[in-house]
């Protein structure tokens, strides 16, 4: 598995943000200052790690008062960082843009598992920002998830074009078997659910079924002996509204598009 450079990435964030130069805090006078970032509203804290590296990149000091994870009233302060003030403003919307996105995601998905038994488990999906996968799937851990595939190296997931390409799940399946001990299947109906798990699929996703079409198709594995070989996960149009019912159901994985594709950031500000 390929690293990843964070410190990398939040300079190419950073970069991004500034251009050839912050002209307007070229214009303030050399002055060392103090901020605190806070948050405006409640939420779970994610990020701050990130954020405070982006400040350290530019030579400031950054001391970290609420860790990830951590739950924040509002107006409690989660850093504070002291330096050169042009430099301090420089970073301040790109760390804040970060901070905000990871502690909403953590917040959002945190609220999430709430809502469904322990042994069932929150799964973020591939459906990220470019750029920004790592550090929102990071988030999703942060508010208690799971990342799933972090990229399409990782593990084998057999969809329905892949299906619509290939020449049969069955065939697909196979050929995944004599390379790969884990892989995952997306399935549209109980049959196939059914095949998939007789074939050895370690995962089986059940894309866009209802509760009650989920709970039909956990009887005929268990009548078939087929449940306890295989992970089911629930996937498609599962939210805040719906997703207790999904929890109730015995699936071991609750995968959500909208902790990362619609992402509500928390409102933080920093203040001199």
């Amino acid at each position: 598995m390929l690293s990843f450079n964070s410190k990398k990435q939040l300079s190419q964030f950073l970069a991004e943000d500034i251009g050839k130069g912050d002209i307007t805090s070229a214009l303030l006078p050399k002055k060392r200052i103090t901020v605190r970032i806070i948050s405006r509203e409640p939420a779970i804290v994610g990020g701050v790690v990130h954020a405070k590296q982006i400040f350290k990149i530019k030579g400031c000091n950054a001391r970290i008062l609420r860790k990830d994870g951590s739950k924040v009233r509002p107006n409690q302060t989660i850093m504070i960082i002291s330096g050169d003030a042009g430099k301090i403003l420089t970073c301040e919307r790109t760390a804040l843009n970060l901070l905000t996105r990871m502690s909403g995601i953590a917040t959002q998905t945190n609220e999430l598992v709430k809502k469904i038994p322990k042994k069932t488990k929150i799964y973020a999906t591939r459906k990220t920002a470019p750029g920004l996968r790592y550090f929102d799937k990071e988030a999703v851990e942060i508010g208690g998830g799971k990342k799933h595939r972090l990229r399409l190296d990782e593990m084998v997931m057999i969809k329905d074009n892949h299906i619509a390409v290939g020449n049969s799940l069955e065939s697909l399946i196979k050929k995944a078997k004599r390379k790969y001990k884990k892989f995952e299947v997306e399935v549209e109906n109980t049959a196939d659910a059914v095949l998939a798990a007789k074939e050895g699929a370690t995962i089986i996703m059940l894309d866009n079924f209802t509760p009650n079409q989920i709970r039909k198709t956990i009887t005929v594995l268990k009548n078939q002996k087929l449940r306890n070989k295989v992970l089911l996960e629930a996937s498609g149009g599962i939210n805040s509204k719906n997703i207790s019912k999904y929890g109730q159901t015995g699936v071991d994985i609750i995968s959500v598009g909208s902790i990362t594709n619609s992402v509500k950031g928390i409102d933080m500000s920093l203040e001199i």
